[in-house]
């Protein structure tokens, strides 16, 4: 149910934000019982609409996130068991698929990377091994001249964003208030606890519990709570698709990832003939669009790896901020101040720890303790309200 912005009914549940992590925030509060309001002015449109899908705890393990890759690696276990779930509630298949990822290094330069976060990966305990160039040619024929080492990462999946979205929407929409509309503010009673939201046309939307899942905008909607801690910033990404249809070679391929003269890239060949490209990264101030250089840029390093793929038709260009913290840790769960909690700062994550942030959710609404994993998201770990403190790993 879809209403407009000034008036809403009184919600258990409200959740600001209505990308990946919004729309699995307030999907377990439906099956928890809840009533529900999800505030977002272009519900689905945000960072999810240019994700790449990639379930790839290994992959993406990098040097100084050790907490992160046990998050990571938590969440993907759980992608199967949600998928299923998701797909028995709304009908919609989201697109999930074993396929392994083939890490490439184009040059010597490249190699010895390759080789560092092997050993790293490896000492974590997490699955994979060095392939030789022979052997990454036999998962991908279709790789160029170039391949200095690989590593092969076998239990690695790969979603649909996009399809997700859809399945999600299809659920919380069906018995969900869904108001189209940006968030001016919260609304404070006379303790100090968050009672709701404001609108930019003066509405008020009431709720006994609000959920901030805005990604990269926030910290924005709480700017006047001082006692509460968002320190998310936007790091701007674009992704290419590609239309394979016509060119059956890439059905059934891994997902590549390369890095190119210390650059990274990926290509996601989906069974549907779709393939994203991306890997762009960008600290510097948003343009409002996508630069000329950055679909170059990706192209150039894709087609080092995979030179068939000039052969494909480019039909999507889509450029969005992704949610960063300083930790790379998402901030997950109550906020310190009565009636908020935070779902947000997943960064490129969002939707690898959707299943993560549903079993938080899941716990709080329960008032069960959350996984002991998730307690290194615990967003008050930086609030002003409560001392730091570190959970595990090296991050």
């Amino acid at each position: 149910m879809t209403s407009a912005a000034r008036t809403s009914p009184h919600a258990d549940v409200l959740v600001v934000g209505a990308g990946i992590i919004g729309l699995t925030v307030a999907w377990r509060a439906l099956l928890a019982g809840r009533r529900v309001t999800v505030v977002d002015p272009d519900p689905h449109a945000g960072a999810t609409h240019a994700a790449a899908g990639m379930l790839a705890p290994v992959s993406e393990a990098e040097h100084g996130e050790e907490t992160l890759a046990r998050l990571n690696v938590a969440s993907a276990a759980q992608w199967p068991a949600f998928a299923r779930e998701l797909t028995a509630a709304s009908g919609l298949d989201v697109g999930l698929v074993a396929t392994g990822t083939l890490t490439v290094a184009y040059d010597a330069g490249d190699a010895q990377r390759c080789r560092d976060l092997l050993a790293l990966q490896r000492a974590w305990g997490l699955d994979v091994d060095e392939v030789t160039p022979a052997q990454a040619r036999e998962r991908v024929p279709l790789l160029g001249p170039h391949v200095a080492a690989a590593t092969w990462a076998p239990g690695e999946r790969q979603v649909d964003p996009r399809a997700v979205a859809r399945a999600l929407r299809a659920v919380v929409e069906a018995a969900a208030t869904v108001v189209t509309s940006s968030v001016a503010g919260v609304e404070r009673g006379p303790s100090g606890e968050v009672v709701g939201v404001r609108t930019p046309d003066g509405g008020t939307l009431p709720a006994d519990l609000v959920v901030l899942a805005a990604g990269a905008r926030s910290a924005a909607v709480v700017r006047d709570v001082p006692e509460v801690t968002v320190p998310v910033r936007p790091v701007t990404g674009t992704t290419l698709r590609l239309d394979a249809r016509a060119a059956p070679w890439f059905a059934g391929l891994p997902v590549l990832r390369g890095v190119v003269q210390h650059r990274p890239v990926y290509v996601v060949p989906r069974p549907s003939g779709e393939v994203v490209v991306g890997a762009t990264s960008d600290e510097r101030d948003p343009v409002g669009g996508t630069r000329a250089g950055d679909v170059f840029a990706l192209l150039r390093d894709a087609r080092a790896l995979v030179p068939g793929l000039d052969e494909l038709p480019l039909v999507d260009v889509t450029t969005r901020d992704r949610p960063a913290t300083r930790d790379h840790l998402p901030l997950v769960g109550p906020s310190g101040v009565p009636g908020l909690v935070l779902a947000t700062g997943h960064h490129r994550n969002g939707v690898l720890l959707a299943p993560l942030t549903a079993a938080v959710v899941d716990a709080l609404l329960t008032d069960a303790p959350p996984p002991d994993v998730a307690r290194a998201c615990d967003p008050r770990r930086r609030s002003p309200l409560t001392t730091p403190t570190r959970t595990g790993g090296t991050a």
